[in-house]
């Protein structure tokens, strides 16, 4: 893994198929989450609380400063095709500096903060521990967005 690597979990395919998220209109936010676990996208039925097998949340940053507990929303979501692909995007992501934020922030959770069971999509690899404390965070998704589907 690298850093600024985003992973969709095995489930989110499962739950878009069930129609759990509408990516247009759900909100969905990216709780950040300390080392003491790595998360895998194989991991059974990931959610952002309890209701599912894997509870991610119980390992978020400590609130505090420019991070609310739960992590910031993705603003404006939407969902394009671009060549064969469904491409789901939002507004990038920033929490500046704070002496009060967290100061040992690992992975950001990709979560459906609308859902009722708050499943979860995927995970971003921050590439070590991030102390934001001390230094500005933004989290700018790629030309591609943040997840794509391609057509078989």
């Amino acid at each position: 893994m690298a850093a600024g690597d985003v992973f969709y979990t095995d489930q989110y395919l499962v739950d878009v198929q069930e129609g759990i998220h509408n990516q247009e209109t759900d909100t969905f936010k990216v709780g950040l989450i300390t080392s003491a676990i790595t998360p895998a996208v194989t991991d059974a039925d990931p959610r952002w609380g309890a209701g599912g097998t894997t509870n991610w949340s119980t390992n978020e940053v400590t609130a505090g400063g420019n991070y609310a507990a739960g992590g910031p929303a993705i603003a404006n979501p939407s969902v394009t095709l671009n060549g064969g692909a469904g491409v789901f995007d939002g507004d990038d992501i920033s929490i500046l500096v704070d002496g009060a934020n967290p100061a040992d922030a690992r992975w950001g959770i990709i979560y459906n903060d609308t859902a009722i069971g708050k499943q979860v999509l995927g995970y971003l690899d921050l590439g070590s521990v991030i102390d934001l404390s001390s230094l500005g965070f933004s989290i700018a998704w790629n030309a591609a967005g943040i997840s794509s589907m391609n057509q078989a």
